[in-house]
Protein backbone atom coordinates (compact mmCIF):
# COMPACT_ATOMS: atom_id res chain seq x y z
CA UNK A 1 0.00 0.00 0.00
CA UNK A 2 1.44 3.62 -0.91
CA UNK A 3 -0.15 6.76 -1.24
CA UNK A 4 0.46 7.69 -4.52
CA UNK A 5 2.12 6.53 -7.55
CA UNK A 6 4.04 9.40 -8.85
CA UNK A 7 6.98 9.76 -10.16
CA UNK A 8 9.62 9.01 -7.65
CA UNK A 9 11.79 6.83 -6.26
CA UNK A 10 9.11 4.90 -3.26
CA UNK A 11 6.53 4.18 -6.46
CA UNK A 12 9.09 2.56 -8.56
CA UNK A 13 10.48 0.25 -5.19
CA UNK A 14 7.32 -0.51 -4.37
CA UNK A 15 5.83 -1.92 -8.06
CA UNK A 16 9.34 -3.44 -9.06
CA UNK A 17 8.85 -4.97 -5.25
CA UNK A 18 5.50 -6.27 -6.40
CA UNK A 19 6.55 -7.46 -9.70
CA UNK A 20 9.66 -9.63 -7.91
CA UNK A 21 7.36 -11.11 -5.45
CA UNK A 22 4.44 -11.88 -8.22
CA UNK A 23 7.25 -13.88 -10.07
CA UNK A 24 8.58 -15.76 -6.80
CA UNK A 25 4.59 -17.02 -6.90
CA UNK A 26 3.02 -14.54 -4.28
CA UNK A 27 -0.58 -13.15 -5.19
CA UNK A 28 -0.03 -9.41 -4.72
CA UNK A 29 -2.36 -6.01 -4.65
CA UNK A 30 -0.53 -2.98 -5.03
CA UNK A 31 -3.40 0.10 -3.32
CA UNK A 32 -2.68 3.46 -3.90
CA UNK A 33 -4.53 6.90 -3.39
CA UNK A 34 -5.43 9.58 -6.07
CA UNK A 35 -2.37 11.87 -6.91
CA UNK A 36 -2.95 15.99 -6.59
CA UNK A 37 -2.84 18.31 -9.39
CA UNK A 38 0.32 19.09 -10.86
CA UNK A 39 1.70 15.40 -9.74
CA UNK A 40 2.65 13.00 -12.71
CA UNK A 41 1.98 9.77 -12.96
CA UNK A 42 3.74 6.11 -12.68
CA UNK A 43 0.78 4.31 -13.72
CA UNK A 44 2.09 3.38 -16.80
CA UNK A 45 4.71 1.67 -15.00
CA UNK A 46 2.09 -0.92 -13.07
CA UNK A 47 1.05 -1.78 -16.52
CA UNK A 48 4.80 -2.41 -17.72
CA UNK A 49 5.22 -4.67 -15.05
CA UNK A 50 1.70 -6.38 -14.97
CA UNK A 51 1.11 -5.43 -11.46
CA UNK A 52 -2.39 -5.48 -10.01
CA UNK A 53 -3.47 -2.24 -8.51
CA UNK A 54 -6.85 -0.76 -7.08
CA UNK A 55 -6.96 2.51 -6.75
CA UNK A 56 -8.82 4.61 -3.57
CA UNK A 57 -10.18 8.32 -4.48
CA UNK A 58 -10.05 9.08 -1.12
CA UNK A 59 -6.38 8.19 -0.06
CA UNK A 60 -4.53 11.19 -0.57
CA UNK A 61 -1.42 12.88 0.50
CA UNK A 62 -3.42 16.20 2.06
CA UNK A 63 -4.91 15.73 5.19
CA UNK A 64 -8.94 15.59 4.99
CA UNK A 65 -10.80 13.59 8.34
CA UNK A 66 -13.52 13.23 5.64
CA UNK A 67 -11.30 11.72 2.79
CA UNK A 68 -9.14 9.92 5.66
CA UNK A 69 -11.92 7.99 7.35
CA UNK A 70 -13.46 6.97 4.09
CA UNK A 71 -10.08 5.58 3.03
CA UNK A 72 -10.07 3.71 6.77
CA UNK A 73 -13.46 2.29 5.95
CA UNK A 74 -11.88 1.28 2.42
CA UNK A 75 -9.18 -0.49 3.53
CA UNK A 76 -11.15 -2.38 6.33
CA UNK A 77 -13.42 -3.87 3.57
CA UNK A 78 -10.30 -5.29 1.35
CA UNK A 79 -8.49 -6.66 4.50
CA UNK A 80 -11.71 -8.19 4.71
CA UNK A 81 -11.91 -9.58 1.40
CA UNK A 82 -8.38 -10.57 1.04
CA UNK A 83 -7.48 -11.76 4.34
CA UNK A 84 -4.08 -11.20 4.03
CA UNK A 85 -0.87 -12.68 5.44
CA UNK A 86 0.65 -9.36 5.07
CA UNK A 87 0.04 -5.88 4.60
CA UNK A 88 3.02 -3.24 3.91
CA UNK A 89 2.35 -0.02 3.79
CA UNK A 90 4.68 2.58 2.05
CA UNK A 91 4.91 6.78 2.71
CA UNK A 92 3.58 8.33 5.67
CA UNK A 93 -0.10 8.58 4.71
CA UNK A 94 -0.79 5.27 3.38
CA UNK A 95 1.01 4.18 6.40
CA UNK A 96 -0.99 6.09 8.93
CA UNK A 97 -4.85 5.22 7.30
CA UNK A 98 -3.53 1.19 6.96
CA UNK A 99 -2.04 0.76 9.66
CA UNK A 100 -5.49 2.31 11.96
CA UNK A 101 -7.46 -0.01 9.11
CA UNK A 102 -5.99 -2.90 10.64
CA UNK A 103 -6.43 -1.81 14.20
CA UNK A 104 -10.78 -1.49 13.43
CA UNK A 105 -10.04 -4.52 11.32
CA UNK A 106 -10.73 -6.88 14.38
CA UNK A 107 -10.16 -10.83 13.09
CA UNK A 108 -9.43 -9.45 9.58
CA UNK A 109 -6.45 -7.89 10.89
CA UNK A 110 -2.89 -9.63 8.68
CA UNK A 111 -1.41 -11.83 9.85
CA UNK A 112 1.71 -9.29 9.89
CA UNK A 113 1.82 -5.51 9.49
CA UNK A 114 5.16 -4.30 7.58
CA UNK A 115 5.86 -0.30 7.43
CA UNK A 116 8.51 1.22 4.80
CA UNK A 117 9.95 4.40 6.13
CA UNK A 118 11.60 5.79 2.72
CA UNK A 119 12.84 8.57 4.49
CA UNK A 120 10.31 11.14 6.87
CA UNK A 121 9.14 14.11 6.65
CA UNK A 122 9.86 15.02 10.86
CA UNK A 123 12.27 17.46 9.66
CA UNK A 124 12.78 19.92 7.33
CA UNK A 125 9.09 19.49 5.82
CA UNK A 126 6.63 21.11 7.79
CA UNK A 127 6.38 24.63 10.50
CA UNK A 128 7.41 22.93 14.24
CA UNK A 129 3.90 22.40 15.88
CA UNK A 130 3.01 20.29 12.71
CA UNK A 131 6.39 18.04 13.16
CA UNK A 132 6.08 17.74 16.90
CA UNK A 133 2.20 16.45 16.01
CA UNK A 134 3.57 13.89 13.19
CA UNK A 135 6.00 12.77 15.73
CA UNK A 136 3.65 11.75 18.23
CA UNK A 137 1.47 10.42 15.66
CA UNK A 138 4.23 8.38 14.49
CA UNK A 139 4.91 7.25 17.72
CA UNK A 140 1.97 5.91 18.31
CA UNK A 141 1.71 4.04 14.55
CA UNK A 142 4.88 2.39 15.07
CA UNK A 143 3.34 0.49 17.97
CA UNK A 144 0.50 -1.18 15.75
CA UNK A 145 3.43 -2.66 13.06
CA UNK A 146 5.16 -5.81 13.65
CA UNK A 147 8.82 -4.50 12.33
CA UNK A 148 9.63 -1.07 10.89
CA UNK A 149 11.69 -0.92 7.67
CA UNK A 150 14.03 1.95 6.88
CA UNK A 151 15.91 1.98 3.58
CA UNK A 152 19.20 2.87 5.03
CA UNK A 153 21.24 3.54 8.44
CA UNK A 154 20.34 7.02 8.49
CA UNK A 155 17.10 6.72 8.01
CA UNK A 156 16.70 5.09 10.88
CA UNK A 157 19.11 6.62 12.96
CA UNK A 158 16.58 10.04 12.26
CA UNK A 159 13.72 8.32 13.37
CA UNK A 160 15.31 6.61 16.79
CA UNK A 161 16.81 10.21 17.54
CA UNK A 162 12.99 10.95 16.85
CA UNK A 163 11.81 8.19 19.42
CA UNK A 164 9.59 7.09 16.57
CA UNK A 165 11.07 3.57 18.04
CA UNK A 166 13.81 1.32 19.55
CA UNK A 167 16.31 0.32 17.41
CA UNK A 168 15.26 -2.98 17.37
CA UNK A 169 11.85 -2.48 16.46
CA UNK A 170 13.83 -1.38 12.92
CA UNK A 171 14.92 -3.26 9.93
CA UNK A 172 16.90 -1.86 7.62
CA UNK A 173 16.48 -3.65 3.61
CA UNK A 174 18.49 -0.97 1.17
CA UNK A 175 16.78 -0.21 -2.06
CA UNK A 176 16.42 -2.40 -4.91
CA UNK A 177 15.97 -1.65 -8.60
CA UNK A 178 15.96 -3.45 -11.96
CA UNK A 179 19.38 -1.42 -13.34
CA UNK A 180 20.15 -2.24 -16.50
CA UNK A 181 24.45 -1.90 -17.20
CA UNK A 182 25.34 0.52 -19.95
CA UNK A 183 24.73 -0.69 -23.55
CA UNK A 184 25.20 0.53 -26.84
CA UNK A 185 21.86 1.90 -26.64
CA UNK A 186 23.02 3.93 -24.16
CA UNK A 187 25.66 5.68 -26.50
CA UNK A 188 23.20 5.96 -29.03
CA UNK A 189 20.58 8.21 -26.38
CA UNK A 190 23.63 10.40 -25.71
CA UNK A 191 24.32 11.47 -29.58
CA UNK A 192 20.25 11.66 -29.72
CA UNK A 193 19.26 14.18 -26.69
CA UNK A 194 22.57 16.09 -26.62
CA UNK A 195 21.63 16.65 -30.32
CA UNK A 196 17.92 17.71 -28.93
CA UNK A 197 19.75 20.25 -25.97
CA UNK A 198 21.50 21.68 -28.68
CA UNK A 199 24.76 20.94 -26.41
CA UNK A 200 28.09 19.31 -28.11
CA UNK A 201 29.92 17.04 -27.30
CA UNK A 202 32.67 19.48 -25.90
CA UNK A 203 29.78 21.20 -23.11
CA UNK A 204 29.63 19.62 -19.31
CA UNK A 205 26.05 18.81 -19.08
CA UNK A 206 25.02 18.19 -15.42
CA UNK A 207 21.56 16.63 -14.90
CA UNK A 208 18.92 16.41 -12.14
CA UNK A 209 15.50 14.74 -11.73
CA UNK A 210 12.92 15.27 -9.06
CA UNK A 211 9.93 17.61 -7.86
CA UNK A 212 10.62 21.05 -7.54
CA UNK A 213 9.81 21.28 -4.15
CA UNK A 214 11.30 23.31 -1.00
CA UNK A 215 12.80 20.20 0.30
CA UNK A 216 14.78 19.64 -3.01
CA UNK A 217 16.40 22.93 -3.07
CA UNK A 218 16.00 24.10 -6.48
CA UNK A 219 17.24 27.10 -6.26
CA UNK A 220 20.69 25.46 -5.40
CA UNK A 221 20.75 23.91 -8.76
CA UNK A 222 20.96 27.27 -10.11
CA UNK A 223 23.32 28.96 -7.60
CA UNK A 224 25.61 25.91 -8.49
CA UNK A 225 25.69 26.23 -12.07
CA UNK A 226 26.20 30.49 -11.66
CA UNK A 227 29.28 29.11 -9.61
CA UNK A 228 30.48 26.69 -12.06
CA UNK A 229 30.80 28.88 -14.87
CA UNK A 230 32.01 31.87 -12.76
CA UNK A 231 35.20 28.95 -13.28
CA UNK A 232 35.18 29.66 -16.56
CA UNK A 233 33.37 25.92 -17.80
CA UNK A 234 31.35 25.68 -20.48
CA UNK A 235 28.23 23.81 -18.78
CA UNK A 236 24.95 23.27 -18.97
CA UNK A 237 22.21 22.54 -16.27
CA UNK A 238 19.27 20.01 -17.28
CA UNK A 239 16.04 19.66 -14.65
CA UNK A 240 14.07 16.82 -15.66
CA UNK A 241 10.93 17.26 -13.68
CA UNK A 242 8.14 19.37 -12.53
CA UNK A 243 6.56 20.75 -9.11
CA UNK A 244 5.25 24.12 -7.56
CA UNK A 245 8.86 25.73 -7.05
CA UNK A 246 9.21 25.33 -10.90
CA UNK A 247 8.28 28.93 -12.12
CA UNK A 248 10.42 30.89 -9.09
CA UNK A 249 13.46 28.34 -10.17
CA UNK A 250 13.65 29.94 -13.57
CA UNK A 251 12.85 33.38 -12.04
CA UNK A 252 16.41 32.97 -10.49
CA UNK A 253 17.77 31.06 -13.54
CA UNK A 254 17.31 34.51 -15.18
CA UNK A 255 17.89 36.75 -12.31
CA UNK A 256 21.19 35.27 -12.02
CA UNK A 257 22.18 34.52 -15.89
CA UNK A 258 22.17 31.14 -16.50
CA UNK A 259 18.49 30.96 -17.69
CA UNK A 260 20.71 30.17 -21.35
CA UNK A 261 22.48 27.66 -19.84
CA UNK A 262 19.64 26.00 -18.20
CA UNK A 263 17.44 23.05 -19.90
CA UNK A 264 13.85 22.74 -17.93
CA UNK A 265 12.61 19.90 -19.62
CA UNK A 266 9.62 18.63 -17.61
CA UNK A 267 8.34 15.13 -16.93
CA UNK A 268 9.75 12.49 -19.11
CA UNK A 269 8.93 9.05 -19.20
CA UNK A 270 11.75 6.43 -18.99
CA UNK A 271 14.58 8.97 -18.31
CA UNK A 272 17.27 6.35 -18.08
CA UNK A 273 18.24 7.52 -21.71
CA UNK A 274 18.70 11.61 -20.18
CA UNK A 275 21.27 9.74 -17.61
CA UNK A 276 23.64 8.72 -20.52
CA UNK A 277 23.57 12.46 -22.31
CA UNK A 278 24.34 13.49 -18.52
CA UNK A 279 28.39 13.95 -17.82
CA UNK A 280 27.14 14.46 -14.02
CA UNK A 281 24.63 14.04 -11.86
CA UNK A 282 23.85 16.89 -8.91
CA UNK A 283 21.63 16.60 -6.12
CA UNK A 284 21.24 19.60 -3.54
CA UNK A 285 18.41 18.24 -1.77
CA UNK A 286 17.85 18.80 2.40
CA UNK A 287 16.91 15.73 3.14
CA UNK A 288 16.75 12.41 1.14
CA UNK A 289 15.99 8.49 2.52
CA UNK A 290 17.98 6.94 -0.10
CA UNK A 291 17.97 8.84 -3.48
CA UNK A 292 17.03 6.73 -6.00
CA UNK A 293 17.98 9.20 -8.70
CA UNK A 294 21.53 9.01 -7.24
CA UNK A 295 21.29 5.37 -7.26
CA UNK A 296 20.02 5.47 -11.60
CA UNK A 297 22.41 7.62 -12.52
CA UNK A 298 25.74 5.52 -10.76
CA UNK A 299 24.13 2.62 -12.58
CA UNK A 300 24.25 4.53 -16.15
CA UNK A 301 28.08 5.19 -14.95
CA UNK A 302 27.52 8.58 -14.38
CA UNK A 303 29.56 9.86 -11.16
CA UNK A 304 27.20 12.02 -8.38
CA UNK A 305 27.67 15.46 -6.84
CA UNK A 306 25.10 16.16 -3.60
CA UNK A 307 24.54 16.75 -0.69
CA UNK A 308 25.50 15.09 2.51
CA UNK A 309 21.88 14.51 4.00
CA UNK A 310 20.00 11.64 4.88
CA UNK A 311 21.21 8.57 3.37
CA UNK A 312 22.78 9.91 0.29
CA UNK A 313 25.95 8.80 1.51
CA UNK A 314 25.07 5.06 1.81
CA UNK A 315 24.35 5.47 -2.17
CA UNK A 316 27.28 8.16 -2.80
CA UNK A 317 30.83 6.98 -1.95
CA UNK A 318 32.71 10.20 -1.44
CA UNK A 319 35.49 10.40 -3.82
CA UNK A 320 34.82 6.71 -4.79
CA UNK A 321 31.90 7.30 -6.72
CA UNK A 322 30.95 11.10 -6.71
CA UNK A 323 31.52 13.69 -4.15
CA UNK A 324 29.74 15.35 -1.12
CA UNK A 325 29.56 18.47 0.18
CA UNK A 326 27.27 20.16 3.24
CA UNK A 327 23.50 21.05 2.19
CA UNK A 328 23.55 24.86 0.78
CA UNK A 329 27.33 24.86 -0.03
CA UNK A 330 26.97 25.68 -3.78
CA UNK A 331 30.28 27.09 -4.10
CA UNK A 332 31.70 23.73 -2.72
CA UNK A 333 29.18 21.73 -5.21
CA UNK A 334 30.36 23.45 -8.06
CA UNK A 335 34.07 22.96 -7.17
CA UNK A 336 33.32 19.39 -7.17
CA UNK A 337 31.73 19.77 -10.50
CA UNK A 338 34.19 22.27 -11.75
CA UNK A 339 37.19 19.27 -11.30
CA UNK A 340 34.83 16.68 -12.90
CA UNK A 341 34.19 18.80 -15.66
CA UNK A 342 38.07 19.33 -16.52
CA UNK A 343 38.97 15.08 -15.87
CA UNK A 344 36.99 13.49 -18.43
CA UNK A 345 39.44 9.79 -17.22
CA UNK A 346 38.26 11.22 -14.07
CA UNK A 347 34.55 10.90 -14.19
CA UNK A 348 34.96 7.40 -16.24
CA UNK A 349 37.12 6.54 -13.45
CA UNK A 350 34.33 7.49 -10.65
CA UNK A 351 31.36 6.21 -13.14
CA UNK A 352 32.34 2.68 -13.54
CA UNK A 353 33.20 2.57 -10.15
CA UNK A 354 29.72 3.95 -9.20
CA UNK A 355 27.96 1.04 -11.57
CA UNK A 356 29.78 -1.24 -10.05
CA UNK A 357 28.98 -0.65 -6.41
CA UNK A 358 25.06 0.03 -7.42
CA UNK A 359 24.69 -2.37 -9.88
CA UNK A 360 25.32 -5.21 -6.95
CA UNK A 361 24.29 -3.53 -3.69
CA UNK A 362 20.85 -2.26 -5.20
CA UNK A 363 19.42 -5.42 -7.30
CA UNK A 364 15.87 -5.92 -6.57
CA UNK A 365 16.33 -9.91 -5.94
CA UNK A 366 18.34 -9.10 -3.52
CA UNK A 367 15.86 -6.78 -1.63
CA UNK A 368 12.88 -9.12 -2.06
CA UNK A 369 14.89 -11.91 -1.11
CA UNK A 370 15.61 -9.38 2.50
CA UNK A 371 11.92 -8.53 2.37
CA UNK A 372 10.50 -12.05 2.12
CA UNK A 373 13.29 -13.63 5.03
CA UNK A 374 11.24 -10.22 7.27
CA UNK A 375 7.93 -11.82 6.66
CA UNK A 376 8.72 -15.44 6.84
CA UNK A 377 10.24 -14.56 10.41
CA UNK A 378 7.00 -12.98 11.55
CA UNK A 379 4.90 -14.75 9.91
CA UNK A 380 6.58 -18.09 11.82
CA UNK A 381 5.83 -16.41 15.01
Amino acid sequence: MIARLNVGGAALHVLQLAREQRRRGHDVLVVTGSLPAGEESMEYVAEELGVSVRKLSALQRELSLRADLTAIRALRRILHERKLDVLHTHTSKAGATGRIATLLAGSARPRSVVHTYHGHVLSGYFDRRRERLFRVAERLLARSADILIAVSDEVRDDLVAFGVAPAERFAVVPYGFDLPAWSESDDQARVRIREELGVGEETFVIGWAGRMTPIKRPFDLVRTLRSLLDQDVDAVLVLLGDGNDRGATEALARELGVYDQTRFVGFRQGIRDWYAAFDAFLLTSANEGAPVVAIEALAAERPVVATRVGGTATVVTDGQSGFLAPMGDVDGLAAHLGVLARDPELRARLGRAGAADVLERFATSRMADELEAVYRRLLAR
